[in-house]
């Protein structure tokens, strides 16, 4: 019956007791009694379902309180017994409540009201309320990964105000941590080997020790292979593989890649020390890759002078060694070679358009000179890209344009590209990097490059160049384009300006024929001497004015030792042809006693730029790779920009020590 009742708790039931009130009332038209009657039970009716109402409403109302606390209990239940480490924070970082498996992480310390960066310093209270970085962090605490999961709660209801807690989770993911390490140090590295003075190696070893020599060299290889448990083969005669897992690379990254020295001291009879070359491809999708990796690497560490290794990951490559001068090679195959596909380059076009680095120095000019011969010769248009002239070039400069041959020789940079065309040949000569050109836009609009540079290469380079002839061994690029005006043609004649311009940009890159100096270089000086150069017109290029050797020697007087040997000044402010000045500076003082290195800051336009050099004994070319500059091991640069005198210095200071420092590890 009661629950036949419940019923008339539905919407209905006005209607239904209006009806029945209706039909009361038309009863007592008929019978008062049976009308009385039915007014009487119409009144029960509606008192029994008012009753019903009510009580309907107490038992939901009771159901809901219950259910809220069944809910309350089942989420703290949930809470407390999770079965990871769980911790609540309030906004500012305070802890105001954790569960057991959080405690452990800290027993025996009180956490509650304490801040959690006090105990974890890797957890910072602002980050949470970020979303920034996302709400997920991994850290490594105790000897054990955890992904840290953080949600923002609010607490309190309806008019009560409440605040914001984080709850921030500790997933321990120690184990796919280590399958993550295990999977990436299993994976393969592959190393190219290259004995890069081979020919030079042999040529000054008596035949009868040669084969020990070698033997050294490959027992060398081999031991230092098995110590890292890893496969090699011999598949040329100065070439080696091997194959390696990363794990063990690590260690030999390490160790700097102590078997260059190793193979550097064999000593078997031989006259000169073997070098390596070393390039290394890792974290690639697949062994073919890694090994295409790695034949990039060795070429890159060829480009850089040898004796070296470069690992390539991904995209990012690592220097190891290179610290010692390579050893010029003896044989002129190379540059007969070039020379004949130079001329056919040449043959094959309208015009060339030969351009050396922004602020040309003797060196750059006079091998610009040699190129622009070569196409005169071959009965082409030729002009050097030059946008403005320098201290030291201007007495040469003077001298060509009072030669009526060289009438137009030099063309600006917005001439040059409005008479670029298809068939148009760009030689750059001095340098391989495109930001350092008088025209990097007249680089990426050329169909046909092609590069001469004695510098050790960079990381950036003039990419898919027609020819291209980096030769770190040579002492200048003056050098490389005497060689190559002999081989291009037997019946060519070089005007005595040009040998004068040749011998004047040796004579400068090798301090007098004192630093970098071989035989190949003694020899293309006796061809510059043969064709016209004279020593007198030489040194005459050279003379400075007056303002110049003073501010030369004020930038030398102002120079102090940071270190034993190692001497760093800075020109004085607003300096004209202040990157001049530098390098001048940074020469003069070698001249000094127990000065080994110098290195000379001047401002530009630009920023900062830094010229260094030394004796030999200190790589200037690794210090200023440092800071994205480049070189030869005596003598390097770099331009820093967006910075102060001050900050360079203090950069400049840093790339020393830790230079030094590398080589204290070794």
């Amino acid at each position: 019956m009661k629950k036949h009742f419940k019923r008339w708790n539905l919407p209905e039931a006005k209607i239904y007791l209006a009806i029945i009130l209706f039909l009361a009332i038309i009863l007592i038209q008929f019978d008062y009694w049976i009308g009385g009657m039915a007014v009487v039970l119409f009144l029960f009716l509606l008192y029994y379902n008012r009753r019903m109402i009510r009580q309907r409403g107490e038992e939901w109302s009771s159901y809901l309180e219950n259910l809220s606390e069944d809910i309350e209990w089942a989420t703290k239940n949930a809470v407390s017994s999770i079965p990871m480490p769980l911790v609540v924070i309030e906004t500012g970082g305070s802890i105001t409540w954790y569960n057991p498996l959080f405690g452990e992480l800290f027993q025996g310390e009180r956490l509650l009201e304490r801040n959690i960066h006090d105990l974890v310093p890797e957890l910072i209270p602002s980050r949470f309320q970020s979303d920034k970085d996302g709400n997920v962090q991994e850290l490594f605490f105790r000897d054990r990964w955890y992904r840290l999961l953080w949600t923002p709660v609010k607490t309190g209801s309806g008019n009560r105000k409440g605040k914001i807690i984080f709850l921030i989770y500790w997933l321990d993911i120690t184990e796919e941590h280590r399958f993550k390490e295990l999977y990436q140090a299993k994976k393969i590295a592959v190393a190219h080997i290259m004995v890069d003075n081979y020919d030079e190696l042999l040529a000054n070893t008596e035949n009868t020790k040669r084969p020990a020599v070698l033997a050294a060299i490959e027992s060398g290889i081999a031991n230092w292979a098995s110590d890292i448990h890893a496969g090699w083969i011999k598949y040329d005669r100065e070439k080696y593989m091997v194959v390696m897992e990363e794990k063990e690379l690590e260690a030999v990254r390490q160790k700097k890649f102590d078997v260059l020295d190793e193979v550097r001291e064999i000593d078997e009879g031989n006259k000169i020390a073997p070098t390596l070359s070393i390039g290394v491809g890792m974290d690639a999708e697949n062994p073919a890759q890694s090994s295409i990796s790695a034949l990039s690497a060795l070429e890159l560490a060829l480009g850089r002078g040898g004796d070296q290794a470069v690992v390539k990951q991904g995209t990012k490559l690592y220097f190891y060694g290179g610290k010692s001068q390579g050893v010029e090679k003896r044989s002129k195959v190379k540059s007969r070679v070039i020379a004949n596909a130079l001329r056919d380059l040449i043959e094959h076009s309208e015009q060339i358009f030969i351009m050396s680095h922004e602020g040309p120095d003797l060196d750059s000019i006079g091998a610009a000179l040699g190129i622009f011969r070569c196409a005169k010769f071959a009965g082409k248009d030729a002009r050097i890209v030059l946008n403005k002239s320098n201290a030291s070039v201007d007495s040469l400069i003077r001298k060509l344009q009072k030669k009526e041959v060289y009438n137009g020789l030099f063309i600006r940079t917005e001439d040059a590209l409005n008479r670029l065309s298809k068939n148009t040949l760009v030689v750059v000569v001095d340098t391989h990097r495109p930001s350092f050109t008088e025209a990097p836009e007249l680089i990426e609009r050329a169909e046909r490059v092609v590069v001469f540079d004695h510098h050790r290469r960079g990381l950036e380079s003039i990419e898919n160049a027609t020819l291209s002839y980096l030769e770190p061994y040579a002492s200048s690029a003056s050098e490389l384009i005497t060689e190559i005006v002999q081989y291009f043609d037997d019946k060519i004649k070089i005007e005595p300006l040009e040998a004068d311009a040749l011998l004047a940009g040796i004579t400068m890159d090798t301090k007098n024929f004192i630093f970098k100096t071989g035989v190949r270089t003694f020899e293309a000086a006796s061809y510059l001497r043969r064709a016209g150069a004279d020593p007198t017109s030489v040194r005459q290029l050279f003379q400075d004015d007056m303002d110049t050797f003073a501010s030369r020697s004020d930038t030398v007087k102002r120079a102090e030792m940071i270190r034993p040997g190692i001497a760093l000044s800075e020109c004085p402010p607003n300096t004209p042809n202040a990157q001049i000045i530098a390098a001048q500076a940074a020469d003069s003082l070698l001249n000094i006693k127990g000065i080994n290195a110098s290195v000379v800051l001047c401002s530009i336009d630009e920023g900062i730029m830094i010229s260094g050099r030394s004796l030999g004994n200190i790589n200037m070319q690794v210090i200023l790779e440092k800071l994205g500059g480049g070189g030869h091991l005596t003598m390097a640069g770099a331009q820093l920009t967006n910075i102060t005198m001050a900050e360079a210095r203090q950069l400049v200071i840093d790339a020393i020590e830790e230079y030094l420092k590398e080589g204290d590890s070794k």
